[in-house]
């Protein structure tokens, strides 16, 4: 992907050092900037978290790959994540039983709202694309931040996240690597399909919910959250995918955006017996003390994909794009 425009003192303090070579910047570069003091939810920690991690998977076009592991850009990272994960524990309601929320997951409301019940029922197919050009910035990378947590586990939980990420890569065919079906769908919708190329369309509530997995993924103590957030992803994605794909049927987007999602109607339903069964009771048979951190995964993950939903739907019952830089 290429260097976005800052949206603000933290972000453009991080596009500006990251034009630098790393033995240019100097031994502050980031002098000045305020990272406890940021929104902890705002454009601006946000972009410049999600660039300070983008490093770690393809990198940033013209820049040094030397950043990834520069001291001085990991302080800065490592401010902007202390304001992010310190506000969702304040945020996120505490809960202790992982189980317990995880079956609350699998209750599917009698009159459902939300993004896809909006896909389904309401969404005009410009609406479509743009929460396709939103979700590029994840599913462009889909099972790469999960990834991480794998030398993190053991026995059961191990094989079991394994034998769920082999499906996210296609169980060995490229051709059918979930980046890959999502690039199609991309296709179908005329969208541009280069990886990272929706950027300056993202809004603070779509990259916080990357950034979340990114920072789960990145930190060995945060692993029971990151297990959470992946089984909330699989148990919530096979009824959801099935509204969207009826979405996608409806506003007549194409073979290959309808495939994408019923590939997940199927797929992710087997995952989600796995995910319960295997991935999470092997880790808390394992790590008993972790149930907490699976909790506030799961907890933290449903909390911003609803912040997340409320400003698209928001934004499309009024009339107006949901983006920040329109199609």
């Amino acid at each position: 992907m290429k260097l976005p425009a800052g949206r603000g003192e933290l972000s453009s303090a991080v596009v500006r050092v990251l034009g630098r070579r790393p033995g240019e910047a100097g031994a502050d570069p980031f002098g000045g900037v305020d990272a406890e003091g940021a929104a902890p939810y705002g454009e601006d920690l946000h972009l410049a978290l999600y660039l300070c991690y983008e490093l770690h998977y393809r990198g940033i076009e013209g820049v040094d790959d030397a950043w990834e592991w520069d001291p001085r850009l990991l302080a800065l990272r490592g401010a902007l994540e202390r304001r992010f994960l310190g506000a969702l524990r304040a945020d996120v309601p505490a809960r202790e039983d992982a189980a317990g929320l995880l079956d609350e997951l699998l209750v599917e409301p009698v009159n459902g709202t939300g993004v896809s019940y909006f896909l389904r029922d309401h969404a005009e197919i410009e609406q479509v694309r743009e929460y396709a050009a939103l979700r590029s910035l994840y599913h462009l990378k889909e099972g790469d931040p999960h990834a991480w947590v794998i030398p993190r586990l053991t026995g059961r939980a191990k094989a079991g996240f394994v034998a769920v990420e082999y499906d996210e890569y296609g169980g060995g065919h490229p051709d059918r690597m979930h980046v890959r079906l999502y690039a199609d769908l991309m296709a179908d919708l005329g969208l541009d399909t280069r990886y990272g190329h929706y950027i300056e369309s993202g809004t603070a509530e779509l990259l916080a919910t990357v950034n979340l997995m990114s920072m789960f993924g990145l930190h060995r103590a945060l692993r029971g959250a990151l297990v959470g957030h992946f089984a909330t992803v699989e148990i919530t994605s096979s009824p959801g995918s099935r509204r969207i794909a009826q979405g996608m049927e409806r506003v007549g987007a194409g073979p290959a955006a309808v495939g994408f999602y019923t590939e997940h109607v199927e797929a992710d339903a087997v995952h989600e017996q796995m995910m319960r069964r295997e991935v999470v009771g092997g880790l808390l048979t394992d790590e008993p003390e972790l149930e907490r951190d699976v909790a506030f995964g799961v907890g933290a993950t449903v909390w911003l994909e609803d912040r997340l939903g409320e400003r698209l739907i928001e934004a499309w019952e009024a009339g107006r794009s949901a983006l920040r830089a329109p199609l």
